[in-house]
């Protein structure tokens, strides 16, 4: 399933907003797999529309805090893990990836509503290397595997 995550996320690196204002079809997609319109703020939606097209029925929500629950959170950088960013300003997470692969000290994440500079207002879906520092917290939201007796 991580691999699964990590090629889906693949194929959505390059999509862009339409105008620069949270549109265009695939942001829109991304969005309404969380009930959200246009317009509104999608690094989560997009981490929830990757969980949901992986076959996964959760993560879903729109608020990247949503996606680091006490019972989620994990210590280890595994492919389709989940990244969040904390904000000062906002005094709480503000931005979610998916981690692809760690490398070293660095977190290879995949993440929506991002730009270059790493933004968590930017204008689309980007592969981004951040320091294991910079990173607030970690989520695993993939299925226990059960272990046949």
């Amino acid at each position: 399933m991580r691999r699964r995550l990590v090629s889906l996320a693949n194929q959505q690196v390059g999509v862009r907003e339409a105008t620069g204002n949270n549109d265009g079809l695939r942001v829109e997609a991304y969005l309404a797999s969380v009930n959200l319109r246009k317009g509104q703020p999608w690094c989560a939606a997009y981490v929830s529309w990757l969980f949901a097209e992986a076959g996964l029925a959760k993560p879903r929500s729109g608020w990247s805090p949503d996606l680091f629950p006490s019972s989620r959170l994990a210590r280890s950088a595994l492919p389709g893990n989940l990244i969040g960013i904390y904000s000062s300003e906002l005094k709480r997470i503000a931005h979610v990836g998916m981690i692809m692969k760690q490398d070293g000290d660095w977190i290879v994440s995949c993440e929506g509503n991002t730009n270059v500079n790493g933004s968590r207002e930017g204008d689309g879906v980007y592969i981004k290397r951040r320091h294991r520092l910079t990173i607030y917290r970690m989520a695993d939201w993939l299925p226990e595997r059960r272990v046949p007796k």
